[in-house]
């Protein structure tokens, strides 16, 4: 029992809580005009003027209810006790009701000790100014919001753990296209020395000790690499298949039983690319054409189009299905964005304009 409370407590907030934004200070301002609104037109409200001044003061609180979610709480539901206590009522207006955003805020954005302060506070508040079915409806009501908002505080954090596993997934496959490039220069290194040894008669013995200095480094290096790729791929067996590039573009095209005919297009002037550039072309141009494929409903075609700039690289990947919202779940246009960003690029993907979705990425000719 300890330990779960303990674990509560040391639960830090949730990273990242939206910014004060438009909508919160037009909130603000629709409720400063409907408190008054509503005790003007109410007649059965006890002390008119003192309930919709008090309510109105505390309205303010829900600008501050993310960022300072239990001093919001302490603020607002200890004034409307102080309230209660003093004029023998609680605060009668049905706007009031704002209040329960600031108990599903302190629960969402607090931290585990302000949900604890926060919960306790608002339910010895209610136990304190409610009697009989009032009582029960306020500790229904309460508890309602507060299981609302926990949901929505481990439903992010779930949806954060995925998002990191995505990420992850995606650094793997870029250390083992790394690996297969770096791996195919190395093993020229090695050919080349012991091609150089075969022939060494003829050259003075200093270049023999050189030659294997450069085959015993490239041979380490090679099992150095290939241990780390190990480890990263949790000891799975290493795929001996080389990395695509490019030219392995044309693969894609043509038309698929699972989805729309694919096009591609590949300017000329791409020749010194960097390997890993190329093998990440691929592999984020692969990764649109099947969410495309997947997603892109009433869709008839998928271009697929790699320009050459003087320093850079452009893909994009295009489709004439209808629009809609973050394909796939969102994880993997998140992982081709770690991709291009780990490379030193960028990547973007949204509705085009008028119809369909259109993926774009800009990666450098060489490794940033």
């Amino acid at each position: 029992m300890l330990e779960p409370l303990r674990a509560l407590l040391a639960e830090p907030r949730p990273p990242d809580p939206p910014a004060r934004s438009r909508r919160d200070l037009a909130l603000v301002a629709v409720l400063l005009v409907v408190v008054p609104v509503e005790g003007l037109l109410r007649t059965d409200v006890s002390d008119r003027v003192a309930t919709v001044i008090m309510t109105a003061a505390l309205v303010p609180a829900l600008l501050w209810r993310r960022e300072r979610p239990l001093p919001t709480v302490a603020v607002v539901f200890a004034g409307s006790w102080i309230f209660a206590v003093l004029v023998g009522h609680q605060p009668e207006l049905v706007s009031g009701a704002f209040v329960l955003l600031l108990a599903h805020a302190v629960v969402r954005w607090g931290s585990g000790r302000e949900m604890v302060a926060g919960v306790g506070l608002i339910l010895v508040k209610v136990a304190a100014t409610e009697r009989g079915t009032d009582l029960v409806a306020g500790f229904l009501v309460m508890t309602a919001v507060f299981a609302l908002a926990a949901a929505m505080r481990y439903r992010s954090r779930l949806r954060a753990r995925e998002l990191d596993q995505a990420k992850l997934l995606e650094r793997e496959r870029l250390a083992r296209d790394l690996h297969d490039t770096v791996a195919h220069h190395v093993s020229a290194m090695a050919i080349r020395a012991q091609a150089g040894i075969a022939v060494s008669r003829t050259t003075p013995e200093a270049a023999v000790d050189a030659l294997r200095v450069i085959e015993a480094e490239a041979v380490r290096a090679l099992g150095e690499m290939r241990t780390m790729v190990r480890a990263l791929r949790d000891r799975e067996p290493a795929e001996l298949a080389p990395s695509p590039a490019i030219a392995d573009l044309a693969a894609l095209a043509g038309p698929s039983p699972e989805g729309p005919e694919v096009t591609v297009e590949i300017d000329e002037g791409l020749g010194e690319l960097s390997p890993a550039v190329g093998t990440a072309v691929f592999r984020l141009a692969q990764e649109s054409v099947t969410n495309a494929r997947r997603h892109a409903r009433h869709a008839t075609r998928i271009a697929v189009r790699v320009s050459a700039e003087a320093a850079r690289v452009r893909l994009s990947v295009s489709d004439d299905g209808d629009g809609g919202g973050v394909r796939g779940g969102g994880f993997g246009l998140a992982g081709m964005r770690e991709r291009a960003e780990l490379l030193g690029g960028i990547c973007e993907a949204g509705p085009a304009a008028g119809r369909g979705w259109t993926v774009t990425a800009v990666l450098p000719r060489g490794l940033a």
